[in-house]
């Protein structure tokens, strides 16, 4: 695919100094540098490092602090399945045809060679715990992938029995690809709705995300005398995933009062019906109303409120792993990379959770430490999308670009990590499905254009949804009637890249 936004000489200059720059660096570890990559579920950029003055995120502060914060990431499909196919393969969605729930990627593409299997074949031990693949909705983990077998732990969890009403809910069938269909109504609706939240006085371990910080902790020990066998480490936390079930101590943390709610709670006006999601995902929880978009206050600050308990739950546990990286003395020759799969509605819009095209759902945390490469404490204005993770760790470790058999889709970003100001493309790719269209988005600095074109009637005219960032943040009208040429201008960027695919 061509790329005009490379920088010609300056890019170039800047590639052949890393060149040289990079296996410097990384000489004055041992051969191969061992890799933590940690993956949170529904993670927007609420933390403290990107500016929120509500987040109590010190132990993800601290990893940014001592690495490079990318201020404007951006997974490629806001949906949990595809985007970690996206990580895992380096792939987006519009290259492999991978949606939506319940179609393997082996299925697919049986040969793809993915991240952790690259790095096996590199002679990294690898292995994996918490959620990592998306296992559920008819989605499995690849055993092909890691070394030893994957350590699953839950999603959907509760202490308190009347969270449940003593039953299996419809959320924690869908997790344990358990789908029960009735004549007439929607999978695993005959299951009762279990709770939004929930808020018991118990310790971190209770729930999920404290038992896999206990565990990458002792598989971190073990990994630690054997120091000349490199591996690759995949941790994966559920929160701040509904439902919002975190001990009381993290609640308490917050005053409800003082976090903000949305303050637009309208679809953009001139935008397809479509675009703007209505109920969904969090309809499976109760007390969440069936029928209204907008929530009541209380209800709406409550939700809230979850979210920031349950992300401070979760910055916990990974405090809990990066100290004990820094006590066994692996910090040093450990990149470590954080990633939010992608973000999180929190009644923008009225829409809560992810699935669609706005900023909201789309917009990630990326976080990067590579000893001897990124300087603490440093950021970028620099574009980085899911699928770079992949090619840019093989580079960090020193390995060949990987090369498939699926498409590569992501960039090397390690001219970015050693000078924050190297910029090597103006604009992110991202795409989602719905109402039968398919969205495709270009993201600039200032812009987002979206082209819904119609998956199965190409009779169905094109429909273009544009939002000016500078002037309207919160996405309230889509301009794309009044800005032809810019228009025009985002769409030759759009039409850049391979034709979306779609599975038959």
């Amino acid at each position: 695919m061509k790329n005009n936004c490379f920088k010609g000489v300056k890019w170039w200059v800047s590639f052949v100094l890393i060149l040289f720059a990079v296996p410097s660096a990384m000489a004055q570890q041992k051969e191969k540098p061992n890799i933590l990559l940690i993956l949170v579920d529904d993670l927007k950029p609420n933390l403290g490092a990107y500016g929120d003055e509500h987040a109590i995120s010190p132990n993800i502060d601290g990893l940014a602090n001592s690495g490079m914060r990318f201020d404007q990431a951006y997974c490629n499909q806001a949906v949990c399945v595809s985007s970690r196919y996206n990580l895992i393969l380096g792939s987006r969605s519009t290259s492999t045809g991978l949606y939506d729930f319940g179609k393997e990627f082996r299925d697919v593409i049986p040969d793809a060679v993915t991240m952790p299997q690259y790095f096996r074949a590199a002679g990294y031990h690898a292995e994996s715990m918490g959620k990592v693949f998306h296992i559920g909705h008819g989605n499995t983990n690849d055993a092909a992938s890691w070394s030893i077998p994957h350590w699953k732990e839950k999603v959907i969890e509760y202490v308190e029995p009347e969270s449940t009403h003593g039953q299996l809910t419809r959320e924690e069938a869908f997790f344990e690809n358990t789908r029960m269909y009735i004549e007439g109504t929607p999978p695993n609706h005959e299951l009762p709705r279990g709770a939004a939240w929930e808020s018991p006085d118990v310790t971190d371990e209770a729930y999920a995300d404290g038992r896999v910080a206990r565990h990458a902790i002792d598989r971190l020990r073990d990994l630690s005398k054997a120091p000349d066998q490199p591996f690759f480490m995949a941790v994966g936390f559920a929160r701040p995933h509904l439902p919002f079930s975190v001990p009381q101590k993290y609640w308490d943390m917050y005053d409800p009062e003082t976090l903000p709610l949305a303050e637009f709670e309208e679809g953009p006006e001139g935008a397809p019906d479509f675009a703007v999601k209505r109920g969904g995902e969090i309809n499976q929880f109760f007390p969440i109303p069936h029928h209204q978009h907008v929530y009541e206050k209380d209800l709406q600050r409550k939700l809230v409120h979850g979210y920031y308990a349950s992300l401070t739950y979760m910055d916990a546990q990974v405090g809990k792993v990066l100290r004990e990286l820094e006590r066994l003395d692996l910090d040093e020759n450990t990149i470590v990379v954080l990633w939010g799969d992608h973000g999180w509605h929190l009644g923008d819009h009225a829409i809560w959770t992810k699935h669609t095209n706005y900023e909201q759902a789309n917009r990630i945390p990326i976080i990067f430490r590579a000893p001897g490469v990124t300087a603490s404490g440093s950021s970028t204005k620099q574009f980085a999308e899911t699928v770079d993770i992949f090619p840019t760790l093989a580079a960090l470790a020193g390995l060949d670009r990987p090369s498939g058999p699926q498409p590569i889709d992501g960039i090397d970003l390690t001219p970015t990590l050693m000078n924050g100001n190297e910029i090597i493309k103006d604009h992110a790719y991202h795409a989602y499905n719905r109402g039968g269209y398919l969205g495709e988005a270009i993201r600039t600095d200032r812009y987002r254009m979206i082209r819904w074109t119609h998956t199965q009637d190409k009779q169905k005219e094109v429909i273009y949804e544009l939002y000016d960032y500078q002037k309207d943040a919160q996405e309230t009208k889509n301009i794309a009637a009044e800005n032809p040429e810019v228009i025009k201008d985002l769409e030759a960027k759009l039409d850049q890249y391979p034709k979306a695919k779609r599975l038959p």
